[in-house]
C-alpha cells in the first residue's frame, strides 16, 4: 500500500455510520422496493440498513476487481442482479455498498440501475459524484481499514517520531 493516511473502522462505529445512513434513507423515500448490495463490502451496510428501513428484499451484485490492493484491475460481474429489478431500470431500487473509491465499480452497477439511489457509508473524491448519499467522505489517499479486516493490534500514533 502506497497510501500514508489509515483510516481504521471499529465494529461500533461502522454500526453507528450504517444506521446512519438509514436514517438519511428513510428521509428519501420510505418504500423502497428492494434493496441491492454491492458484494462483499455491502453486505454488512446492507444488513444494517434493511433491519432499520424494514426492507425484506435484498439482492446481491457480485462485482470482482483483481488487484494487489494499490491499483485496480478489471471489473468482473460474478453474479448480476435480477430482471424483476432491473426492468423499470432501478426505479425504487436502493444501491448499498461500503465504499466507493475510484467509482468504476460504483458506474458499472450504476450502469445496471440508472434510476436506482446509490448509497455507500464512505466516500473518497472520484468515486462521490456516482453516489447520491453517503456519510464520510475520506481523502483519495486514506485506506480505510473496515472492522472485517482488522485484528487487535498497536496503532502508530499519527506523529511519527513519537512514542504512544
Amino acid at each position: 500500500m502506497t497510501s500514508e493516511k489509515s483510516f481504521p473502522v471499529s465494529w461500533d462505529q461502522f454500526h453507528r455510520d450504517a444506521r446512519a445512513l438509514a436514517w438519511r434513507l428513510a428521509g428519501v423515500r420510505d418504500d423502497w422496493k428492494a434493496i441491492v448490495c454491492i458484494t462483499r463490502g455491502g453486505l454488512v451496510p446492507a444488513a444494517i440498513i434493511a433491519r432499520e428501513l424494514g426492507t425484506r428484499l435484498i439482492e446481491t451484485v457480485c462485482v470482482a476487481s483483481y488487484h494487489d490492493y494499490e491499483t485496480q484491475g478489471e471489473l468482473k460481474v460474478l453474479k448480476g442482479i435480477s430482471p424483476d429489478l432491473t426492468g423499470d431500470d432501478g426505479d425504487g431500487v436502493l444501491i448499498v455498498d461500503d465504499l466507493t473509491d475510484t467509482g468504476k465499480t460504483a458506474a458499472l452497477v450504476r450502469s445496471m440501475l440508472p434510476k436506482a439511489h446509490f448509497a455507500t457509508v464512505y466516500a473518497k473524491p472520484k468515486g462521490r459524484p456516482l453516489v447520491d448519499t453517503f456519510i464520510t467522505e475520506v481523502s483519495q489517499d486514506t485506506w480505510i481499514f473496515f472492522p472485517w479486516d482488522l485484528g487487535l493490534t498497536f496503532q502508530a500514533p499519527i506523529s511519527k517520531g513519537v512514542a504512544g
